[in-house]
């Protein structure tokens, strides 16, 4: 037995119906952990060299963490993995909800889907066992219609249910995987990865529990956070993740029409504060978290309408379809919500698209002709909502658009790239980096693609003095959040790979737990007498092995870059705002590259890195 995990990885090959279980070592456990850095190793074993993102060589990973299933506050937490058909490397997203959780309890801590199915399929996984069941009958369905019919048809209106929607199923690039209905993976495309093997969905129930090496020290934790979460994440419960806009709004951090400003004129309209006042019936929450803070809205209007099963919008949602595209309507951002998560798209990316299609359209470079019709100009809530369907549908405009920035740029041509906002093929997340260098730094050198979920927070560190975990760092000057440096580098790389390891953890990034309890709760779990200079070791494991992937798939210090926008000014000006310097940026990608024990010049982790981080066998996957 080993603590913490079921101690069991299944393995299925779509192609030939092949099964089998594989059982690690407790080593590998340790070594990897889970999350990215199961994601990572699968990854460079399992795929070859330049393979199809959309072709049967690519391998759909499914893998919990240490914390995932375990009955504590952000152990509902899971990473999925495959080749990106958005950049053609590393693809990795993480999701919440109670999916994660029940793939543990049905036996396994990590599932590999090899292969493509000629037709149309799902997995039935249940009590160590697992089935291939056809699917033709499911494809074609939306996410709700689709688990219910999975539940009905198994009888088990318990079982937890993965799927795709139609986007996955026609290969739009934008599309995610569905856990619950309401929780999606949903950055680097991993739908289309999905749909292009012909998996429709993944089910799964179990009664077993995950052994816990401290029962009672595990329980003294577990209460600690139940009975003191409202002093530490009672905003994250009252008002969601939205209701961080005013201050974003205040600071000239808000994305607004495709990232021209930073300030959004009707920023109250669409605030978590105005949400909960207004459309808010209830509050989500995911396996064994008290803090609950997810949206669940209604709307029900002539125009637009939401409906409570499909939850509500978060921050990052209520930024890609409402300010960045001018929307202050929270009940059109409500529905353009509910048909992401009908159809499995990525509401950061779908919205991202909407707003570069705006503003290439309020600058001639497409037409009424080219929209069918919709007048794109920032700020049509309808067109906005329309547009959404059109992607899940593959249809008019929104076939475009669903293959993401590069390949829709590119067709479209005449300059259209200066306005696709993206890092390496991935659309910006909601977060301004003109406001804050250091995570413009993460944007660049991020193996995924611009993300913000494994970045760094730029205010941790514009304090003096500097807050004490990130002394604890080596991290002892403060400086202006809009400034970067090796100092800022340092502190970067650090906070950056802390936050790696709560995706190899499977823990949630808004569970206030500090650097000491989580090194604690590792320790309850899996009985290692394990430390925080360990648990960085994983997680720059991780982050190295996705490095070598990136590179062994093509990607070099070039893709290492931002967008040209994010080196010019707003255009309405911010007190905080200040253009990232491409020449600052890349001399900084250099530091953090010799910082990593990567070549400071190629960003190829060395043979010596490698040794250090003992997987050294990686470096037959390295660029000759």
């Amino acid at each position: 037995m080993i603590n913490g995990y079921a101690g069991k990885i299944l393995h299925v090959n779509l192609t030939d119906g092949r099964i089998w279980i594989e059982e690690p070592s407790a080593s590998f456990y340790r070594r990897y952990v889970g999350g990215n850095g199961f994601v990572a190793y699968y990854l460079l074993k399992e795929v070859p060299p330049k393979a199809d993102p959309l072709g049967p060589q690519n391998v759909l990973i499914f893998a919990g963490g240490t914390t995932t299933g375990v009955p504590i506050a952000g152990g509902g937490r899971s990473a999925m993995g495959g080749k990106s058909p958005l950049t053609g490397g590393y693809g990795e997203a993480d999701v919440g909800g109670f999916f994660g959780a029940e793939l543990q309890f049905a036996g396994f801590d990590a599932l590999i889907v090899h292969g493509q199915s000629p037709k149309p399929v799902y997995l039935w996984i249940h009590k160590g066992e697992v089935e291939i069941r056809p699917a033709e009958h499911l494809w074609g369905k939306q996410a709700l219609e689709c688990q219910e019919s999975i539940r009905q048809e198994l009888g088990q209106p318990r079982a937890k249910v993965a799927l795709i929607g139609p986007a996955g199923e026609r290969k739009v690039r934008v599309s995610c995987v569905m856990h619950d209905v309401t929780r999606a993976a949903g950055r680097t495309g991993l739908g289309a990865v999905m749909g292009s093997k012909n998996l429709k969905a993944v089910a799964a129930l179990g009664s077993s529990k995950v052994p816990i090496a401290d029962p009672e020290g595990f329980k003294a934790m577990s209460l600690f956070m139940r009975d003191n979460w409202k002093d530490r994440s009672w905003g994250m419960h009252d008002t969601g993740t939205a209701g961080g806009i005013p201050d974003l709004q205040e600071l000239g951090a808000l994305p607004t029409r495709n990232f021209q400003d930073g300030r959004f004129e009707s920023y109250d309209k669409i605030s978590g504060q105005t949400m909960r006042d207004t459309i808010l019936t209830d509050r989500g929450s995911c396996y064994a978290c008290a803090i609950a803070c997810k949206r669940v809205v209604k709307v029900d209007g002539t125009d637009f309408q939401a409906h409570e099963v499909y939850g509500g919008p978060e921050y990052e949602t209520i930024g890609a379809v409402g300010s960045n595209c001018g929307v202050d309507d929270l009940a059109a951002i409500s529905m353009s919500n509910e048909l992401c998560n009908a159809y499995g798209l990525d509401t950061i990316s779908a919205g991202m698209m909407i707003s570069f299609a705006m503003e290439c359209f309020e600058n001639g470079l497409l037409t009424l002709e080219d929209t069918g019709g919709l007048d794109l100009h920032f700020g049509n809530a309808k067109a906005m909502v329309e547009l959404t369907r059109q992607i899940g549908e593959r249809e008019g405009l929104g076939a475009l658009l669903g293959e993401g920035p590069k390949i829709a740029a590119a067709k479209i041509g005449r300059g259209a790239e200066y306005f696709a906002i993206h890092v390496k093929g991935q659309p910006f997340p909601m977060h301004e980096c003109r406001v804050r260098h250091g995570q413009a730094l993460g944007y660049a050198v991020s193996p995924t693609g611009a993300d913000h979920m494994h970045n760094f927070w730029d205010s941790a560190i514009q304090n003096d003095p500097v807050g004490e975990e990130m002394q604890a760092w080596g991290v002892y000057d403060s400086m202006p959040m809009n400034e970067l440096n090796a100092n800022k580098v340092r502190a970067y790389m650090n906070a950056t790979n802390w936050t790696w390891l709560d995706n190899h953890l499977g823990m949630c990034a808004f569970i206030p737990w500090s650097v000491d309890e989580t090194v604690n709760l590792v320790r309850v779990i899996t009985g290692w007498k394990t430390n925080a200079f360990e648990l960085q070791l994983v997680a720059q494991r991780g982050v190295t092995l996705a490095r070598v992937f990136n590179m062994r798939e093509g990607l070099t210090r070039a893709d290492d870059v931002l967008p040209a926008r994010m080196n010019t000014p707003f255009k309405s000006g911010s007190v905080n705002e200040k253009p990232v310097d491409p020449e600052v940026l890349d001399e900084n990608v250099g530091v953090f590259y010799g910082m990593m024990g990567w070549d400071p010049e190629t960003g190829v982790p060395t043979r010596a890195k490698l040794q250090e981080l003992d997987i050294e066998w990686a470096a037959e996957h390295l660029p000759k």
